[in-house]
């Protein structure tokens, strides 16, 4: 594994210098890439307290900016806060987060990688498109460089329904159930609401989705399974607008509800 010196890392553009040799790899940049960390999404791969290792849910990530301004999510909760770099070391300052109750989620996972995170500074060393902050006492999370997520071919896995600029979780039982995928060719939209399947032709144009008349199985499933159907089909009869930020998709009707969703890895 190779040491990163993250010197000048937050502050500083990648300068590529010419005829370096190959699998060379410049300061604040991945061994054998030009790529920095800084400006990249990190997804959080695994959690690793007193030795025992933790997988992270598929929503936790990191993304340090080049002026030092970061944002994250422990999981469910969204979370904003700054980086210091030392050396090859970081420190991230006092974060503010979200405060939402995420029945997925295991609310002790969040509060473990918030105060590893926050129990800087922190080693960081990178090998295949890997970073890996290591703490003083030992305690690591291991991160992965991640692509922006195409809006076509992807699996969208519902995370949140979004009212009012406020998002809460979906229900315990509909976890993981509620997804959809656009295909460009056929033009149009598949996947399930939590019970029953959908299709729907879909239209995309100028960051708008339309959504046709939408075709569904008719199963009956008990509570909450249905409330969440329930919305899902609503925001699907209108037309909305979508944001794509890193792997993270947002739909908004006209009415200010919508759904948050992730890209499945």
């Amino acid at each position: 594994m190779q040491r990163l010196t993250l010197s000048a890392l937050i502050l500083l553009p990648l300068v590529a210098a010419c005829g370096s040799e190959s699998g060379s790899s410049s300061v604040g940049s991945k061994p054998g890439s030009q790529a920095p960390v800084a400006g990249v999404r990190w997804s959080v791969d695994s959690l690793t307290l007193d030795g025992k290792r933790e997988q992270a849910p598929d929503s936790a990530y990191v993304k340090i900016a080049k002026d030092g301004k970061v944002d994250g999510n422990y999981g469910c909760n969204g979370f904003g806060t700054t980086a210091t770099v030392e050396g090859d070391s970081i420190r991230f300052g006092n974060a503010q987060s979200t405060d939402m109750a995420c029945e997925d989620v295991p609310m002790s996972f969040e509060e473990s990688l918030r105060r590893t995170l926050g129990d800087g500074p922190l080693k960081a060393e990178t090998s295949d498109g890997k970073l890996t902050l290591t703490s003083g006492s030992g305690d690591k999370v291991v991160l992965s460089e991640e692509e922006p997520a195409p809006l076509y071919g992807t699996t969208w896995k519902v995370t949140s329904l979004v009212k009012d600029g406020t998002a809460r979780s979906l229900p315990s039982d509909s976890v993981d159930k509620a997804w959809f995928t656009f295909d460009k060719k056929e033009g149009r939209l598949a996947g399930n609401l939590g019970c029953n399947r959908v299709t729907a032709d879909a239209t995309v144009r100028d960051g708008q989705l339309t959504v046709g008349t939408p075709g569904t199985t008719r199963r009956m499933c008990d509570g909450s399974l249905m409330d969440t159907e329930r919305t899902l089909l609503d925001l699907f009869k209108s037309e909305v607008s979508y944001r794509i930020d890193d792997r993270t998709i947002t739909l908004t009707s006209e009415n200010g509800e919508g759904i948050s969703a992730v890209a499945s890895k």
